[in-house]
């Protein structure tokens, strides 16, 4: 056979099997490049993952934050309500703003010109008594400062630096009508009278006196001191629920132990009703030339409390009489 013939058979058989390479080469690099697809996919979904998973804690803190700063704000207590339930039946009551309520359930019984803004003397004492009963100890021992000694008009007479028992002040407050015992269990309560008043204004927000604002602990300052009847009987409800604050404004007459020289010393009640009125229990006068005379009463009868108040009456305890004897043929 000729050469020429073989020669060829070779080349043929190399060709074969060098195209058979290449398809194997192609099939190894696609099955490479599929499992790196594969692998890098997978790598991809981990790091997607965990990137996700550091951001899911903010959002979480985000949405506490959001629901704390969107929080309602404390509603005050309702401390009175209703229209006037006797409204149209006569009374002869001659102080410009009064109001009777029921002091058991908050109900108004009659009112007249119970909104309108009016100076009240003394009786801001209410709010000083419901404070400083909350931040000053019973029987904590009150060293006087110097400015307690120096309002003016009516003072109990206490000394710069001598030491007296808080309950004693507690009870020439609301019995004697001390401005000097004011100012001193305000700056007992708060460190200052301006911290205190602070106290008294935010106070008065929080149970929903929108008509009243303080400028002294005694109210010997009638300038920018001011309430309503209705904010006054709502205060006066508010405080009966401190059993001591109860107990002071029905006391009649207290004697009390001194230090040298005084020694002793009587505080008598200056709300005459508690010895006229059948049933009276409370609560405070007042009195200034702005203001006039102004009296918070209550008393009770057959199981039901009444609060009257009037302001700037020419007449307050007949006017108190008056409106506590309607309450009661209508209870």
């Amino acid at each position: 056979m000729p050469l020429d013939v073989l020669t060829p058979v070779t080349p043929r058989r190399r060709r074969r099997r060098f195209r058979a390479g290449r398809v194997a080469l192609f099939v190894l690099v696609l099955v490479v490049a599929v499992g790196a697809g594969i692998w890098f996919g997978r790598h991809e979904a981990k790091a997607a993952h965990h990137s996700v998973a550091p951001s899911e804690p903010p959002r979480k803190a985000a949405s506490r934050t959001r629901t704390v700063s969107h929080a309602a704000p404390k509603t005050p207590p309702r401390l009175l309500y209703g229209t006037p339930l006797l409204k149209g039946v006569h009374v002869r009551v001659r102080a410009p703003a009064a109001i009777l309520v029921d002091a058991d359930t908050g109900r108004v019984l009659w009112a007249e010109r119970p909104y309108e803004r009016r100076k009240i003397a003394s009786l801001t004492k209410i709010m000083t008594a419901t404070l400083a009963l909350r931040e000053v100890p019973w029987e904590s021992t009150l060293t006087v400062a110097r400015a307690a000694t120096q309002v003016p008009l009516v003072r109990e007479g206490l000394r710069t630096g001598t030491h007296v028992k808080a309950w004693k002040l507690f009870y020439s407050l609301l019995l004697y009508s001390g401005n000097d015992d004011a100012t001193q269990l305000a700056i007992s309560a708060a460190g200052s009278v301006h911290a205190f008043l602070r106290q008294m204004n935010d106070e008065a927000r929080a149970l929903g006196l929108r008509d009243t604002h303080y400028t002294s602990p005694s109210g010997v300052i009638d300038r920018g001191n001011y309430s309503t009847p209705w904010d006054i009987a709502a205060l006066t409800r508010y405080a009966f629920r401190n059993p001591r604050f109860d107990r002071l404004v029905r006391t009649r007459r207290i004697e009390v132990p001194w230090s040298a020289p005084t020694n002793s010393k009587i505080y008598l009640n200056n709300n005459f009703l508690l010895h006229e009125y059948r049933g009276a229990n409370g609560v405070k006068t007042g009195y200034t030339h702005e203001a006039g005379w102004c009296l918070v009463a209550s008393a009770t009868r057959h199981g039901t409390r009444l609060i009257a108040v009037v302001l700037d009456s020419p007449n307050l305890y007949a006017d108190a009489r008056r409106l506590l004897n309607l309450g009661f043929r209508h209870t």
